[in-house]
């Protein structure tokens, strides 16, 4: 059960040395400008091998209940699937449900572990192997693996997360299937919550730190876009780099990079989407744009 890119990887896994009975991946759904109705990545694959596809509603649907338990799974494996499962589900495999989760559990239960790991300047992330439960990620876990966040944006680290996770539970598997995993209980007074990101969590404001605004710029995504406005003018902001220029807050340099003030630095955009137009280099929407030198920016 996997619906995004993450789920790739643990689906291949699964393919080279299980007998992968069947697909779950959420509804078609629309994506991008014109909300084109997309096919998931995980149905994508899917179809490229061969395998049957289920896409139901909800899992609390007695049919889907009944379309799930005739597949006869020993085991359910879970990657970035969408819905919560409901107890009857969770109960049906002989080994469980098995859920890969992009995090060092139990910091970052939730929807957006990833991008709340940098959000936060967490030193590390990683995957863990958990068995699941009703609650939101309170499973006991039997595996783990760490990788530094450093500057890694949450694109870049869902996918070494998800290459990550596939070869952690490829490993771990067997065990599980053998008896031989030992399940450790989560801490639950040391767990953190990781709420689906907002724009609002990643926008751009000068009364940021340097540091504070290169997460932002990090974490954010199409879901969650990070934003900001140069004279005027709405830009969503897709990579940038902590800057030596000295500049007040607000302050936009105009000297041959785009360059925006912060309180205790600034942040260089390397690259923008301009409201309404193409991806571009910073430099070359700056050298457009013929901004003053007493150009500011703020907020969207």
């Amino acid at each position: 059960m996997g619906t995004p890119a993450f789920a790739v990887p643990t689906l291949d896994a699964l393919l080279g040395s299980q007998d992968v009975v069947a697909v779950y991946t959420r509804p078609d759904a629309g994506a991008g400008r014109g909300r084109r109705v997309m096919a998931s990545a995980a149905k994508v694959r899917a179809l490229e091998v061969g395998i049957p596809i289920e896409q139901p509603a909800t899992l609390r649907d007695p049919a889907a209940i009944e379309v799930l338990r005739a597949f006869d799974a020993d085991v359910i494996v879970v990657a970035a699937y969408g819905a919560i499962l409901p107890r009857e589900v969770i109960d049906m495999p002989r080994l469980g449900c098995v859920n890969v989760h992009a995090s060092l559990l139990p910091r970052w239960r939730g929807a957006a572990p990833i991008q709340r790991a940098i959000l936060a300047g967490d030193e590390f992330t990683g995957v863990s192997i958990m068995r699941m439960e009703e609650g939101l990620d309170t499973g006991p876990w039997c595996s783990q693996a760490s990788t530094r966040i450093d500057g890694k944006s949450a694109l870049g680290l869902t996918a070494e997360l998800a290459a990550l996770g596939a070869h952690v539970l490829e490993t771990t598997l067997p065990l599980i299937a053998a008896g031989k995993c030992v399940w450790e209980p989560q801490d639950a007074g040391a767990a953190t919550y990781a709420a689906k990101l907002t724009a609002a969590d990643v926008a751009l404001e000068p009364g940021l730190s340097a540091e504070t605004a290169w997460r932002r710029v990090r974490a954010s995504g199409p879901s969650a876009p990070c934003r900001a406005v140069v004279d005027g003018r709405r830009i969503t902001v897709l990579t940038a780099r902590p800057a030596p220029a000295t500049i007040l807050a607000a302050s936009v340099s105009t000297d041959g990079e785009l360059v925006l003030g912060l309180t205790d630095g600034a942040l260089l955009i390397e690259t923008l989407i301009p409201e309404g137009r193409s991806t571009m280099p910073g430099a070359d929407w700056l050298r457009g744009a013929r901004l003053a030198p007493d150009s500011h920016w703020s907020a969207s």
